[in-house]
């Protein structure tokens, strides 16, 4: 049983808030420097703001939305009951929770509990991956990939103004260590600005992009990273099965708006297989 939304927010400790207010000072820069080039820059696209604004504020929604039910959702096993009646095949004995957990269910030594259907830690929203939040995760990364590729479409224009004069290295420094060229007093505090936030874009986009396709290919196999590194594949159930699994009985819709309930068909605990499954043989991954 999840608990509610008083004792969701009463999680937000140290360990949580410090990453989540980075990911967060980040996408604030990149939101203030995409709107001051609909604004202020000269012709950045030949399409006028109104039309520019439906599209950005239903990706900001989606990206805001899907991050505090991510980071509000825990997918640990506290306040799950584990019936010690219920331990067969595949239950271990967790010591550090002290108690029997079930398949697919693992120590994260991070948030120091035990995660359902844990996947891994995500180290920039400061919580764990698991069965509850699986749905706003992926979520999250597919607006959030497509808001990046927005931005950085847009901060095609800087790139260009960068490289006006040719490829020098005033201007390979200046895209690769605009933090360098200020030091130096080589450029303005607000071309280091445009310059830092254009290299943030593309750089967060191309780890977007391997992650997005990374959890897409697992969403659609029923693995999480754990198997996939293992190279099990026993609880694959077919594509439509393994997303309404992951991402609930609403599967094709949950994309739209992350309020939208879609209620998962298990309860965490117990997942049908389609052979019999033992822990993946491959070397440990600390992630």
């Amino acid at each position: 049983m999840q608990a509610g939304w008083g004792g969701r927010w009463q999680r937000l400790d140290a360990a949580l808030c410090l990453p989540l207010c980075v990911t967060v000072s980040l996408m604030g820069a990149v939101c203030i420097e995409v709107l001051c080039l609909l604004l202020w820059a000269a012709e950045p696209t030949q399409l006028p703001l109104a039309l520019h604004l439906p599209p950005l504020l239903f990706l900001l929604a989606n990206v805001l939305g899907n991050m505090g039910l991510f980071v509000t959702t825990s997918p640990s096993i506290k306040g799950v009951m584990l019936s010690e009646g219920a331990v067969g095949q595949g239950w271990e004995y967790c010591y550090t929770c002290q108690s029997h957990v079930p398949p697919r269910c693992h120590h994260c030594y991070t948030c120091n509990v035990c995660m359902l259907r844990r996947d891994h830690h995500c180290v920039l929203l400061g919580q764990c991956v698991g069965y509850h939040n699986y749905r706003y995760f992926l979520c999250l990364l597919l607006h959030g990939w497509v808001a990046l590729l927005y931005a950085s479409l847009l901060n095609a224009d800087i790139f260009m103004a960068l490289l006006h004069e040719g490829v020098t290295l005033h201007s390979i420094v200046l895209l690769l260590m605009p933090w360098l060229m200020l030091l130096m007093g080589q450029v303005s505090t607000l071309t280091f600005i445009y310059a830092f936030v254009a290299d943030t874009c593309v750089v967060s986009f191309l780890f977007c992009s391997g992650f997005l396709f990374l959890h897409v290919l697992l969403s659609l196999r029923g693995q999480t990273t754990r198997e996939w590194f293992g190279e099990s594949r026993c609880y694959d159930l077919g594509w439509r099965r393994n997303l309404r699994e992951a991402l609930g009985d609403r599967w094709h819709l949950v994309w739209l708006c992350p309020l939208l309930a879609s209620p998962l068909p298990g309860n965490g605990v117990t997942f049908e297989s389609r052979a019999p499954c033992t822990e993946p043989s491959a070397k440990p991954v600390i992630f």
